[in-house]
C-alpha cells in the first residue's frame, strides 16, 4: 500500500501546489487537503475537507483516514494578509491541535513536516552574516507572526522529543520569489520606485518557489528528520536586487518607518514590521544542511531574482495565460465518484 498524506493549508500558496505535485507522485495512493476555505487551483485526486480555522476536526480526520504522513503548510507568515488574532488561532491553536492528533494513540502518522520560515531568526543589527540551523536570534521577537512561529517551533521540538516514532522535519524557507507567488517583497519589486530605507543597503536572500515545493518534496520522501535551511545560495544588495529589476528606489526615513510607508497601502502594497526590518538590516542562513542531505537547488538567489524579473516582463507582455480556478464541490464530487465517468487505467 503506498503512502497516504495529509496536507494543512490546502486552499494557501502552498498546499495547493504541494497537493498538485504529490497528485504527480505515484507513490502516494491517498491525499486528503484540510483549510477553512476552498482550493484556489484544479485538483484531481485530493480530496477536500473543510474545517475551522482552529483545525478542531484533525483528530477525528487523522484517525479516520489514517494518514502516515502530514505536511504542515497552513503556517501563516506574512502577518500583512490577516489579523493578530488568527495568525495566533492557525499557527500557534492550529500546530497543537494537529501535533496532538499526530499523537493520538489511534494515530498512524509516521512523518510530520512542516513549512516554517526564516522568521524565527529575526532581524537586528547584531545579526550574524549567516544563521545556521543552531545559531539562536540576536534579539527577541517583536511581531506577532514571529513568536507564533518561535512558538510553534518550541512546541515541535517538545513533540519530536516525545514521539521517537515520528520523523518530524522543519524547513525555514527564505523569502521567496515564484512565477505566480504574491509577497510583500515581489509586490515591491514590481512597482516603478521601489520602498527602500535610506542609508541601508541590505543583504538579502531568496529562494524560488518550484525549490521550496522540491524540497518539501525530497524531505517526504526521504524521510529527513530534524530543521532544515531552504533558501537559495547567496545574498544579494538591496540595491543589486532592484537594479536587476529595473528599479529606482523610493526612499524611505530611517525613523518612523512605519509611518513613512503608510502611503503606499493605496498602490496596494503593505509592507509589515517584520518586513521592514529585513529592509534595514536583511539576513542570511547557511543552507548546506539540506544540500550535505542531497538536495540540490536549481536556482541561488541572483537566479530566482533574474527568473523573477523575466517572468514579471513576460507577463507584462503576454498578460495571463490560464483561466482562473473556482472551486464547486458538487462538480468535483461528479467527476471523481460519479459511476458515469468513463475511468481509464
Amino acid at each position: 500500500m503506498g503512502r497516504r498524506v495529509l496536507i494543512t493549508g490546502l486552499s494557501s500558496f502552498w498546499g495547493g501546489r504541494l497537493a498538485q505535485a504529490f497528485e504527480r507522485d505515484t507513490s502516494i495512493d491517498v491525499i486528503v487537503g484540510l483549510d477553512t476555505g476552498e482550493p484556489l487551483v484544479a485538483l484531481e485526486r485530493t480530496e477536500f475537507v473543510r474545517t475551522d480555522e482552529n483545525y478542531s476536526i484533525l483528530a477525528r480526520l487523522v484517525r479516520a483516514t489514517q494518514v502516515d504522513t502530514v505536511v504542515h503548510a497552513a503556517l501563516v507568515v506574512d502577518s500583512s494578509t490577516t489579523s493578530d488574532r488568527h495568525i495566533h488561532e492557525n499557527n500557534v491553536i492550529g500546530t497543537m491541535n494537529l501535533l496532538a492528533a499526530a499523537a493520538n494513540e489511534d494515530s498512524h502518522v509516521r512523518s510530520l513536516v512542516v513549512k516554517s520560515s526564516t522568521l524565527v531568526y529575526g532581524c537586528s543589527g547584531s545579526d550574524p552574516t549567516w544563521f545556521r540551523e543552531t545559531t539562536p536570534r540576536s534579539a527577541a521577537p517583536r511581531t506577532r507572526v514571529e513568536r507564533s512561529l518561535v512558538e510553534v517551533e518550541s512546541y515541535l521540538r517538545s513533540f519530536a522529543e516525545e514521539n521517537r516514532d515520528i520523523n518530524v522535519a522543519v524547513l525555514r524557507c527564505a523569502n521567496v520569489l515564484g512565477d505566480d507567488l504574491v509577497t510583500a517583497l515581489s509586490k515591491a519589486l514590481s512597482l516603478p520606485l521601489t520602498p527602500t530605507i535610506a542609508g541601508f543597503d541590505p543583504q538579502i536572500q531568496f529562494v524560488e518557489q518550484d525549490d521550496v515545493i522540491r524540497a518539501i518534496e525530497f524531505v517526504v520522501t526521504n524521510g529527513l528528520v530534524g530543521v532544515y535551511n531552504l533558501a537559495g545560495d547567496g545574498r544579494l544588495p538591496w540595491s543589486e536586487i532592484r537594479a536587476i529589476a529595473g528599479r529606482r528606489p523610493l526612499l524611505l526615513s530611517p525613523v518612523l518607518t512605519a509611518l513613512a510607508v503608510a502611503p503606499l497601502t493605496r498602490l496596494g502594497l503593505e509592507l509589515p514590521p517584520e518586513t521592514l526590518e529585513l529592509l534595514r538590516y536583511g539576513r542570511g542562513v547557511d543552507n548546506f544542511k539540506l544540500k550535505n542531505n542531497g538536495f540540490t537547488y536549481r536556482y541561488s538567489t541572483a537566479g530566482a531574482v533574474r527568473h523573477f524579473v523575466e517572468n514579471q516582463r513576460l507577463l507584462g507582455v503576454v498578460g495571463e495565460t490560464e483561466p482562473s480556478y473556482h472551486y464547486q464541490g458538487d462538480v468535483e464530487t461528479f467527476f471523481r465518484h460519479s459511476p458515469a465517468i468513463v475511468r481509464t487505467p
